[in-house]
């Protein structure tokens, strides 16, 4: 009998168990190749589906309109920290609001290609809010305005897309929040995000572009990092992630299956609900993140010492309730209940947390 955990890892992260079966019976022999994805080669017919399909069905969870483009990239999110600079290089300026590590990285990493300021910061506070913009916080020439739209670490979120002067785009990191609610994809220029959380194993990245925006490239962009190669290319410049790009489709075929992305945020609403109403009545843990900007993908929660953080980790771990160890720049535990967490498995933390409360408290 397989031993199954409940993994509450930010990332990489639990995969939806239908998917993990559904891969498992095809691991050695797809679809009648005789071979494994992992083995076939990216220009086969077999793969050629795969990139096409798992293409037209992001398209259609996410509603991404006729103007954009889709690709399936490697780096993960850190290298487009770097390729967006050097993407969207008009004017030479950009925006940035700091909400938390990655949002922060991303702007370091700017600053070595652009002109990048930070119109916004919740430093001041250990990152437990969304800094409040008006249209008047980003300068009108700048190239484009960066957010990211989850933070993993920290556990918030942005509930109001910040308004941006005339024609600036507003990028957006999605890495931990894609697929796990609505979002108008109009509204950017860019999207883009790591897979490890909501779509498929680590080794591909999605990025979505905007058509306009495709030829605004620095002419020190190198290649491999300049989005219109892999758009031409249909991401197949190089070998590319298969892989997970296969997975990923899998996972897209499985959230059409149960209703979508609407179903999928429904779900996901009444988890973060379940472990917030606890964490509020609770006179032992506390979340520290501004309500109002409470993550639902991302939990992080203390209990009243160090030592007893430690002492509810190994115990919890010991009930099946893994990887919820809070990130080192922040302490205390974290629970990241992405798509592929059930609803059971955040039922059962709150029961371990009550008892965990009781019996220190």
């Amino acid at each position: 009998m397989i031993n199954r955990v409940y993994n509450f890892s930010a990332g990489p992260s639990m995969l939806p168990l239908e998917v993990l079966k559904r891969v498992q019976s095809k691991l050695l022999d797809y679809e009648g190749s005789g071979m494994s994805v992992m083995e076939m080669s990216h220009r086969s017919k077999y793969y050629d589906a795969i990139n096409n399909e798992a293409e037209s069905l992001l398209r259609e969870l996410m509603h991404v309109p006729d103007n954009y483009d889709i690709i399936f990239v490697q780096g993960g999110a850190s290298m487009q920290f770097e390729a967006i600079p050097l993407n969207i290089h008009v004017n030479g300026k950009a925006d940035y609001i700091l909400s938390g590590n990655f949002s922060t990285k991303s702007y370091k990493e700017a600053k070595k290609f652009t002109d990048a300021r930070a119109a916004a910061s919740s430093e001041d506070k250990n990152f437990t809010y969304i800094p409040e913009t008006t249209v008047d916080s980003f300068r009108p020439d700048a190239d484009y305005v960066h957010i990211c739209y989850n933070n993993t670490i920290y556990g918030t979120r942005f509930t109001k897309l910040p308004e941006t002067p005339a024609g600036v785009p507003l990028v957006g990191d999605v890495s931990s929040n894609i697929l796990s609610q609505e979002i108008d994809v109009s509204k950017f220029g860019v999207l883009y995000g790591g897979a490890q959380k909501n779509v498929a194993p680590a080794g591909v990245t999605v990025v979505i572009v905007r058509k306009d925006l495709q030829d605004k490239w620095s002419d020190i962009c190198p290649t491999m990092l300049k989005w219109s190669t892999q758009i031409a290319q249909k991401s197949l410049y190089n070998t590319p992630p298969c892989w997970s790009t296969y997975v990923a489709m899998e996972v897209f075929r499985y959230l059409k299956e149960i209703g979508g992305v609407p179903a999928m945020q429904k779900i996901n609403e009444e988890k973060a609900k379940i472990l917030y109403d606890y964490l509020d009545e609770s006179k032992f843990f506390v979340n520290k993140v501004n309500k109002k900007d409470r993550s639902l993908m991302n939990v992080p929660f203390f209990s009243p010492s160090a030592e007893l953080d430690a002492k509810f980790i190994a115990e919890a771990a010991k009930e099946g309730l893994v990887t919820l160890k809070g990130h080192k720049l922040v302490g205390g535990m974290r629970a990241s209940i992405y798509n592929a967490m059930p609803i059971e498995g955040v039922k059962k933390l709150v029961a371990f947390m009550k008892k965990f409360e009781v019996e220190n408290g």
